[in-house]
């Protein structure tokens, strides 16, 4: 199972009642965040979670709104003494901009890893995290991320036993592992039956609707994309400024064929995104307007 957590939902500016927009992802006790603007410490706080266990973290892009908070949450990690390797991965120049923020944290007792792509993206494996960078429609160098989890096919012991593997491979090769004895080389493919669904999450704001987020959004079990306004005379304003409205979003949404959407990076001008509920159920029925905090944990399909 993925735990998700939308730590804050405002775009542009912090306000007292909206954080800025990032995503806090939990699997097997490793957490991943997705931005990490001004007050993300504090929003992590106010949902129940620590910075200390976060393994790694994705930017994506450099605007003010989605990095200023990197100093604060270092030091932080650093002072509650933190010792495991974080990696940060963004875009081209991301090593440059971290060091640039470190000015008021240049000693910290643990390694960053900087982890840099650019063109149409990169994919990383990391701590079970299957993620994907891909490129989206900002007036800056900007991408969105998929978060994936893979899930293994089930084990056949019927196949196994056909096979003549000793019973005390048996759990070794369920795990992963390809065994070499003296007599031969048993793997993983032998016995286990094909991958089952996983889980996937995308994120993605600060763009015009692209075709990379309805690819790479196929099927998700949640897509989470901005929706700067509901007011759709505020087109040319978006449109200028390469953002999207909340109904432009839903249209991802439905055309990727999502199980679920968030809305997010609302205007601090947009102060009752509320108020634009039916309009966007009429596009994609279920799209939640969340506030601050807004958590769900994603459940791997059940075994027909």
């Amino acid at each position: 199972m993925l735990d998700v957590c939308l730590l804050g939902t405002g775009g542009m500016m912090p306000l007292h009642y909206r954080y800025l927009t990032s995503l806090l992802l939990r699997l097997n006790g490793s957490q991943l965040l997705i931005d990490c603007g001004e007050g993300t410490q504090m929003a992590l706080r106010k949902s129940g979670f620590s910075a200390n266990p976060i393994d790694v973290i994705c930017l994506t892009h450099f605007h003010g709104d989605h990095v200023s908070g990197l100093p604060g949450l270092l030091l932080s990690m650093g002072n509650a003494e933190r010792k495991e390797r974080l990696r940060i991965i963004g875009p081209k120049g991301l090593t440059r901009v971290v060091h640039a923020l470190r000015v008021v944290a240049p000693e910290l007792p643990f390694e960053i890893e900087y982890l840099e792509f650019s063109g149409e993206g990169a994919a990383f494996s990391l701590n079970g995290f299957e993620i994907r960078a891909f490129r989206v429609d900002h007036n800056v160098p900007c991408y969105g991320y998929t978060v994936s989890v893979k899930r293994a096919g089930r084990f056949d012991a019927e196949r196994a036993k056909k096979e003549g593997i000793p019973l005390k491979y048996w759990n070794r090769l369920q795990h992963g592992e390809t065994i070499r004895d003296e007599l031969m080389v048993y793997k993983p493919s032998m016995v286990m039956g094909p991958e089952r669904k996983g889980l996937k999450v995308l994120y993605a704001t600060d763009t015009r609707p692209t075709r990379s987020i309805v690819k790479h959004g196929a099927d998700a079990d949640l897509m989470i994309l901005e929706g700067m306004y509901g007011d759709v005379e505020r087109l040319p304003h978006v449109v200028e400024r390469k953002h999207m409205l909340m109904q432009e979003a839903c249209m991802l949404a439905k055309e990727a064929g999502a199980k679920e959407l968030w809305l997010t990076h609302f205007s601090p001008a947009e102060n009752r995104p509320k108020d634009y509920q039916q309009a966007v159920d009429a596009l994609f029925p279920g799209t939640v307007i969340p506030k601050d905090g807004q958590q769900t944990t994603l459940q791997f399909e059940e075994d027909e």
